[in-house]
């Protein structure tokens, strides 16, 4: 039974501490539009986007309406489209098209992003994800909505450093294709390893083909009730901190669940996961750095802040299952650097590297994500990062991530402006010793051995 403290507890947290649904992510499978007609291909894909989605943006706003909790975004996710366009395009432009019609679709349903212009790599490339790969730079370019994803590497296959190199090549082209955008196109491509099929997120949703026909997967986050709660455990033990943390949790993934629940039941559609990120935005006091600097470093990147990160991650997690049967995503803290302001004055003050970042990313929930770096950054040192982050992913079995964007035009130290929950960033100096005789080896990082488990 919900009492009245309960109620105005969350009101509180909605109307000062920027708890919000971050995004109702409606997941479709397109496996059953698979043609071999690229006009039929494009066709089917764009009636079952419509017709399922119909009523997705229209119910997100009534439920916002009735009971009270902002829901920011109202999205879709689509099976991989190298599994979808396999089959009838046969060339980089022939999947330009697709990705055209998944632009349009989401405008006509009036979705922000619509995620899924993926595909998964990371044993081998058949010639569709080829395709799909090389036609990103240009379909970025000349979409709005469109996000696009690779899965390169797991814990259970290894690392296609195959697609790593190339990937670097791709990133630093779509960049140059919506250079006279602050290479914008790079923020809505990123690079996986052990990418989770139900991840609500953009921009690496897709619809797993694990799952059903359609699902509804809700995102949700507050990381300024996170760090209101923690003002009242100042100087107190870290059993305090930790428990305080994961009651939080739990009052903010109760949240996403009737959400989740009721936007399922107003849908028809089946209800998927929760997935509670601590996902922070540029508005004062939604920030995953000022949680870190609560708990009581004077910057991220200081000493302890991978240890506090650590701790931050484990009790929301920890938090959350205890508050929904079907919590998962990605599902703990994210540290975007362009979409935090805590992460920007730190990178500003000089206490926030690349380097320590990618320490970060060891125990947090994604990986080096929204981070500007100099146009002119050699195609090789984009795949070392990549290579290295999926490193992490492999050997420590969790999802990690990049996603960087090499800034044309702009040097260390410049401010790149990406607007609305993107923000804005500082572009950050990269080692400019080379890595270019390691990516050219080609082949595959093989599995490790804590992998074999049958």
């Amino acid at each position: 039974m919900i009492n009245f403290t309960e109620v105005m507890e969350t009101n509180q947290m909605i109307e000062k501490e920027n708890l919000d649904v971050r995004t109702i992510t409606l997941g479709i499978s397109l496996l059953d539009c698979i043609d071999s007609n690229l006009e039929t291909l494009v066709q089917k894909i764009h009636d079952k986007i419509t017709r399922t989605a119909k009523e997705l943006v229209p119910t997100g706003a009534a439920i916002e309406k009735e009971f009270g909790i902002p829901v920011v975004n109202k999205r879709i996710s689509v099976t991989p489209i190298a599994l979808v366009g396999g089959a009838a395009a046969k060339s980089p432009e022939d999947f330009v098209e697709i990705a055209k019609t998944l632009d349009a679709a989401a405008k006509e349903v009036g979705v922000n992003f619509i995620g899924g212009y993926s595909a998964l790599v990371c044993k081998g490339m058949t010639a569709a994800d080829r395709f799909l790969m090389e036609s990103v730079p240009h379909a970025l370019a000349a979409t709005e909505r469109v996000c696009s994803s690779f899965n390169v590497g797991s814990t259970r296959i290894g690392i296609n450093m195959d697609a790593v190199r190339l990937l670097g090549g791709i990133i630093r082209k779509t960049a140059e294709y919506t250079k006279d955008n602050d290479s914008l196109g790079c923020a809505k491509l990123v690079v996986f390893c052990n990418a989770p099929d139900d991840n609500p997120f953009m921009a690496g949703a897709f619809h797993g083909v694990t799952e059903a026909d359609t699902v509804i997967n809700v995102g949700v986050s507050g990381p300024g009730v996170v760090k209101k709660a923690l003002e009242a455990a100042r100087g107190k033990d870290f059993e305090t901190l930790c428990e305080t943390i994961k009651k939080t949790a739990f009052k903010i993934t109760r949240v996403g669940q009737l959400v989740a629940k009721e936007a399922s039941k107003r849908l028809d559609i089946p209800f998927g996961i929760v997935d509670l990120s601590l996902a922070p935005t540029p508005a004062i006091g939604d920030s995953v750095a000022e949680i870190l600097q609560e708990i009581g470093l004077e910057h991220p990147g200081a000493p302890g802040t991978t240890a506090a990160l650590a701790l931050l991650n484990d009790q929301v997690k920890k938090g959350g299952v205890m508050a929904s049967s079907y919590v998962g995503g990605l599902s703990g803290a994210f540290i975007p650097v362009s979409e935090d302001q805590g992460m920007i004055d730190a990178v500003q003050a000089g206490c926030l590297t690349i380097e320590k970042l990618e320490a970060m990313t060891c125990v947090c929930s994604v990986g080096l994500d929204m981070i500007a770096v100099p146009g002119d950054i050699p195609e090789t040192s984009i795949s070392g990062i990549i290579a290295d982050e999926m490193a992490i992913g492999m050997i420590n079995q969790k999802t990690t991530a990049v996603r960087i964007i090499p800034v044309v035009g702009k040097s260390v130290g410049d401010i790149v402006e990406f607007g609305g929950l993107l923000g804005y960033a500082p572009v950050m100096p990269v080692n400019s010793f080379s890595c270019e005789d390691f990516i050219r080896r080609g082949g595959r990082i093989p599995a490790p051995i804590h992998s074999f488990k049958n």
